[in-house]
């Protein structure tokens, strides 16, 4: 066990940057707010027990700026950065730096986020921690024969992911063995444009679906989980309504995707509140595990009031 903190930079605005604070206060820990110029008269500044800017409105200069972040940190002595979601949240380089600081990062290792971020790497440690994994390629595909190849095993249609892809982008679905070239150039090209990496894999598209996340969190040893959120209700992948409990999951469905969640948490030691993301297939009533979130959710409030546990 490390010393208990005694101070924390928030590196995040708005409502995030309210919990943290409050949170802070609390448990009798220093809060220092670092924001930008366009905040300057946000209610997290007023309440924070201190407050620096760290640069201008505009986020890559200030809130997406690992270096202005981490200066902050060391001018003002504090023990750990809390980045709160989105920004630096699952940036594993900005962890790294400050685990080469030697500030503590209130979030999962450097590694563990790389490796959790990684969707093809992700799939291959839920493979081994037992966790069902949607029928599809076992790694990247860079070739049209390998993804020829994956199209014959598990049949059309298809839903060609990027690797390092999230939110709902880039993604497309293949309905023919006609497009299945095209396609396969195309969003390699984009996801090398739009995450800066060509890496794309093949699973199989499941027609009929509802999309249910497991929220953790976890010491690095023991995990709990706390129950389901279902978020179904999407709008160009991007989601509207999160629901919970799941109204398609009975007791057994329900702690088999808590255990899988819980078993992959285990897996890689994963320290943090995080989420993990499957797909429940309503045809044959069976779940897969499709991502891991390794940051607390802007959803997270949905399972706080189901569980009365303040994240």
């Amino acid at each position: 066990m490390g010393e208990p903190l005694k101070s924390v930079l928030i590196a995040n605005r708005g409502e995030i940057a309210l919990r943290i604070i409050r949170a802070c206060k609390e448990l009798g820990i220093r809060s220092v707010l670092a924001y930008s110029e366009g905040d300057a008269d946000s209610l997290p500044v007023k309440l924070a027990d201190q407050a620096v800017c760290i640069g201008p409105a505009q986020a890559k200069s200030s809130y997406r700026d690992p270096r202005a972040v981490i200066s902050a940190a060391l001018a003002y002595k504090v023990d750990a950065i809390h980045p709160g979601y989105g920004f630096l949240s699952e940036n594993a380089d900005f962890a790294a730096l400050c685990e080469k600081e030697q500030i503590g990062f209130i979030g999962p290792a450097a590694e563990v986020i790389r490796r959790m971020g990684d969707k093809i790497e992700a799939k291959k440690i839920a493979r081994r921690a037992g966790v069902p994994t949607v029928p599809g390629s076992l790694g990247a595909i860079a070739e049209y024969s390998e993804a020829l190849a994956v199209a014959s095993e598990v049949g059309y249609p298809l839903l060609i992911k990027a690797a390092a892809g999230g939110g709902g982008r880039g993604m497309r679905v293949v309905e023919t063995a006609e497009t299945l070239e095209k396609d396969l150039a195309e969003i390699m090209s984009e996801a090398e444009v739009a995450f800066g990496d060509p890496s794309v894999y093949i699973e199989r598209y499941l027609t009929d679906i509802r999309h249910i996340e497991i929220q953790v969190i976890s010491d690095g040893h023991n995990v709990v989980h706390i129950g389901e959120r279902d978020c179904t209700a999407q709008r160009r992948n991007q989601k509207l309504i999160e629901e919970s409990p799941s109204p398609v999951l009975d007791a057994e469905l329900r702690q088999g995707l808590a255990d899988a969640a819980v078993a992959l948490c285990k897996e890689v030691c994963y320290k943090n509140a995080g989420t993990v993301e499957f797909v429940f297939d309503n045809i044959e009533r069976t779940y897969y595990f499709i991502e891991m979130n390794t940051r607390i959710q802007v959803e997270h409030p949905v399972s706080e009031m189901v569980s009365g546990i303040d994240l």
